[in-house]
């Protein structure tokens, strides 16, 4: 009877052994995860305090909401860029508002409508170190609404120099 299970135990171990990595690895997926959600939504709330005091359409508040090293590259969660982020001023019902550019016509109109500031983190797929099923994993879209400061504009009606 012995002949007949000398490899037993390696095979058990072998069955045993794939689903307690399986398990384990699946733990640290879903701890990475956690933690990617989690910077996400420090992303967008740190873009949307900053842009509520930075000048309109001004890209720094988006690369400080980065964590950006460098212009275009963040750095504390891989693959998010400005592209990633989007800024919104929103009006007192919490539409948005079209604002064009500061020498444009109509600019003082609608920055005084301007209410809100919604930072937004959309289009990211979290991607897997182990892809057994899923390659990537999209993101739901992370936002931050927070009311508008001075939006770069001083005491003294200057625009702030970014």
């Amino acid at each position: 009877m012995k002949a007949r299970q000398e490899g037993l135990t390696t095979v058990e171990f072998a069955i045993v052994g794939l689903v307690l990595m399986i398990i384990v690895f699946g733990v640290i997926e879903f701890a990475r995860f956690m933690w990617v959600a989690n910077a996400l939504s420090e992303v967008t709330r740190r873009t949307a305090r900053v842009a509520t005091v930075c000048p309109v359409n001004d890209t720094l508040a988006s690369e400080v909401g980065l964590f950006a090293e460098s212009f275009g590259s963040g750095s504390i969660v891989s693959g998010v860029t400005s592209d990633n982020i989007l800024i919104e001023y929103l009006d007192g019902g919490g539409a948005p508002v079209s604002v064009p550019d500061r020498s444009a016509a109509g600019f003082e109109e609608a920055f005084l409508q301007i209410r809100y500031v919604r930072a937004r983190v959309v289009n990211y797929e979290h991607r897997l170190l182990i892809p057994l099923i899923f390659p990537s994993i999209p993101m739901p879209g992370f936002d931050a609404v927070l009311p508008r400061e001075s939006l770069g504009v001083t005491r003294e009606g200057e625009f702030c120099k970014a």
